[in-house]
């Protein structure tokens, strides 16, 4: 189907037209590129809470609570839950629909799984196109729910207006939160199954290590709430925090705004570069050139500079 009418479909809420276009998005660059820019221009509306932290800690129970909490107040809600891809078959199992099994019936939640497909940092590489879609698609707040690969997975920091941190007492997943990428990305940790043993504990060596971090750009104290997801308890006063963010730190959100376009920008570029070395340079070449590198007859660096000689005319760089 051509970009116009696909996206005509997608802003007039059609679920399987919704469900084509982030297919698009992730398969096919061009058309997908189009896309983006028929849609783009009716974006901007939705809020983006980005939900993270190690595996094992309750965040798809965590996000299909909110999701439930927020369409109790008549919001509509999109979720990306990304799942990490094999680094064999490139296939992932995708399973966050039966994870959140409430809102199958639900036309005002859209569940989309993303798998990684090689990508670091914890986000899919046509997460930020599909949240686009989702937002031209009017819904009011897209979660996006990353894979849960530990501390390493602070990407979301670029794609959310608030980042929530999940973590789990009693499994060491508090300790996580005391390196500093996942201190400096939050702006509310949640302690999920704090029916646990050991949460308070969680809870409060979180809170001391904030102290010694002192509070956020704009005064605002990251606070620390604990939940039982399964059971739906202190969901009401997670999303009171994340409300309150919102209220108090309006410039943040338009500096993390401003940041998500770059983010964007970048990865637009990243994705235009390849697609020109696919399109000039014979996989034959490549490689080759990989050949090279790995009997050290050329650095990775000297190699890059040949491909960009090839594909730009431009003369290879001194080393």
């Amino acid at each position: 189907m051509p970009a116009a009418p696909l996206a005509d479909r997608v802003r007039q809420g059609d679920v399987r037209a919704l469900a084509r276009a982030i297919s698009l998005v992730e398969n096919d660059a061009t058309e997908g590129a189009r896309l983006v820019g028929e849609l783009f221009p009716h974006t901007g509306r939705a809020w983006v809470l980005g939900v993270t932290g190690p595996p094992g800690a309750g965040k798809s129970t965590l996000v299909d609570r909110i999701a439930a909490a927020l369409r109790a107040t008549g919001a509509t809600v999109g979720i990306l839950a990304v799942d990490p891809s094999s680094p064999f078959s490139g296939g992932a199992i995708l399973g966050d629909r039966v994870r959140m099994p409430s809102h199958a019936g639900d036309a005002g939640v859209f569940i989309r799984s993303m798998a990684t497909r090689g990508h670091l940092g914890g986000l899919a590489r046509a997460t930020a196109d599909a949240a686009l879609v989702l937002d031209a698609a009017g819904r009011d707040c897209i979660i996006v729910e990353t894979v849960g690969v530990g501390q390493d997975e602070v990407e979301i920091v670029a794609m959310a207006d608030v980042c929530l941190v999940t973590l789990a007492p009693g499994a060491g997943d508090e300790v996580q939160a005391l390196k500093a990428g996942m201190m400096e990305i939050a702006d509310v940790f949640a302690v999920n199954k704090a029916d646990r043993e050991g949460a308070d504990r969680a809870v409060a060596d979180i809170e001391a290590m904030l102290g010694l971090q002192g509070p956020e750009p704009g005064g605002w104290a990251v606070p620390v709430v604990k939940t039982v997801a399964v059971r739906g308890h202190g969901i009401e006063a997670l999303l009171a925090a994340v409300a309150r963010f919102r209220a108090q730190a309006p410039r943040e959100i338009s500096r993390r705004r401003r940041q998500r376009s770059e983010f964007h920008l970048r990865t637009a570029l990243a994705g235009a570069f390849m697609e020109r070395v696919a399109a000039r340079v014979p996989p034959a070449a490549l490689a080759a050139l990989a050949a090279r590198i790995a009997a050290r007859e050329i650095d990775p660096y000297a190699a890059a500079r040949e491909v960009l000689r090839q594909i730009c005319g431009e003369p290879e760089a001194e080393a």
